[in-house]
């Protein structure tokens, strides 16, 4: 596999010593210095939204301050700068992922519109009564919701694959539900609620032999993960920027370009057109057939900027220190009477998903905010899988390559107090 970023300009890359160093990290972080109820911020939620180093606020702040116009339809200078840092994000997307072409990749609002792009522009024409889609028990809703919609207009079914009670999916079961009638495979690259990897070459592998398309929800999967789209050979990939250390509001459609020109346009309006009269329009080639109206330019801005500076860390360096951070507080918080971890997978990314006996996780995220620790507490928008283990949610720590031991330390701190409440 190529490396992630072996396309991108040297210039881009930062000057950190070959070890990693987390310090030097956190220093590029600016939020990470405030203090919460009087005690320094330990952010550990950045499965729900990464923090941004200063790079991307510096590159959307810019935008606004210098290159602020719309993009593709004026001749003026400020038009043109926007234009040309726009397609150029596109390209630094498409080399990220290892696509093939860059008008494969198509900006959206984030992993649930791509989702439901491909969904009624693709899946919705190929549908028909009686015909199947599948998806699994760890989907988050964004890949479960849209699937069922279709389902109910086209009065299609929806099969959903097991999992084991360490929250890895049965793939024997998988390869059981796909046949004749499948249609559609959608399946995430990273549960968010569980930290489980799954076998997404596999599953895709299973699914292309029934010549079903499959769609990866990598909206986890970027962050942790050297994704190479073709060595997948995934026919659709999703992410969204916020979780990637870039903006909100702003997302990928990774689609094999066949796909992609087949497919009608999501949406009408401007910059997706070539010509319009009252008697017919006329329509732009990829991408931007998918991009209509003005779209977040500053944020497509700022994710090229987090690109460029994950890039400039290495992939394979924060994935690394992020596994040895996942194994310490695995080990850390599993010392706790009481506590149970929910998703044990032999092979996770960077989720802490628990439980405290006598304590609802609710309580739990409110007394850690009193301590300054940022967790998530819930059902994290995936509701099913909650009922799989029994549980109305969980507490979640999720860990990025900021984080330290020593936050890890002062969480497992905090959890010894919340026993010490509920006791």
């Amino acid at each position: 596999m190529n490396t992630t970023c072996d396309v991108i300009a040297p210039e881009t890359r930062q000057a950190l010593p070959d070890a990693f160093d987390v310090l030097t990290v956190r220093g590029d972080f600016p939020i990470l210095n405030q203090r919460i109820r009087g005690k320094r911020l330990v952010y550990l939620d950045s499965a729900a939204t990464s923090q941004k180093p200063q790079v991307v606020v510096d590159a959307v702040r810019r935008f606004y301050m210098e290159d602020c116009a719309n993009i593709h339809r004026g001749v003026h200078s400020l038009s043109q700068r926007a234009t040309e840092q726009y397609e150029q994000a596109r390209v630094k997307v498409q080399h990220f992922l290892h696509a093939g072409e860059s008008r494969e990749i198509v900006f959206v609002r984030g992993a649930t519109e791509g989702i439901n792009l491909v969904a009624q522009s693709y899946v919705r024409k190929h549908l028909q009564a009686g015909d199947e889609i599948v998806i699994s028990t760890m989907e988050h809703h964004s890949n479960i919701v849209p699937w069922q919609m279709l389902c109910e207009e086209k009065d299609a079914v929806l099969r959903v694959v097991p999992i084991n009670d360490n929250g890895e999916l049965l793939i024997e079961e998988y390869g059981k539900l796909l046949g004749p009638r499948t249609r559609f495979v959608s399946l995430v690259h990273v549960s968010n609620a569980l930290g489980t990897i799954n076998p997404v070459r596999e599953i895709i592998e299973v699914a292309h032999r029934w010549n079903v398309p499959v769609l990866v929800d990598g909206a986890q999967g970027v962050p942790h993960l050297n994704v190479d789209v073709r060595e997948l050979d995934c026919d659709f990939y999703v992410f969204s920027g916020h979780k990637l250390y870039g903006p909100t509001g702003v997302g990928v459609l990774y689609g094999k370009a066949s796909l992609l020109a087949a497919m009608p346009p999501y949406q009408g309006g401007g910059d997706m057109i070539s010509s319009v009269t009252f008697e017919k329009t006329t329509y732009k080639g990829l991408p931007h057939k998918f991009e209509a109206g003005t779209p977040d330019i500053a944020g497509v801005i700022g994710l090229g900027a987090a690109i460029d500076y994950l890039c400039g860390i290495g992939q394979e360096r924060i994935a690394a220190y992020e596994r040895e951070l996942l194994a310490y507080a695995t080990e850390a918080v599993s010392a706790i009477p009481g506590l149970r971890i929910i998703g044990t997978a032999q092979t996770k990314a960077s989720v802490l998903s628990f439980v405290l006996d006598g304590v609802h996780p609710h309580d739990i995220g409110t007394i850690l905010d009193e301590q300054g620790i940022a967790i998530r507490a819930g059902h994290h928008c995936a509701m099913p899988l909650m009922q799989r283990f029994g549980v109305p949610g969980t507490a979640r720590a999720s860990l990025a390559f900021y984080n330290t031991k020593q936050e890890i330390d002062a969480l497992v701190t905090a959890l010894h107090k919340v026993k010490e409440i509920f006791r």
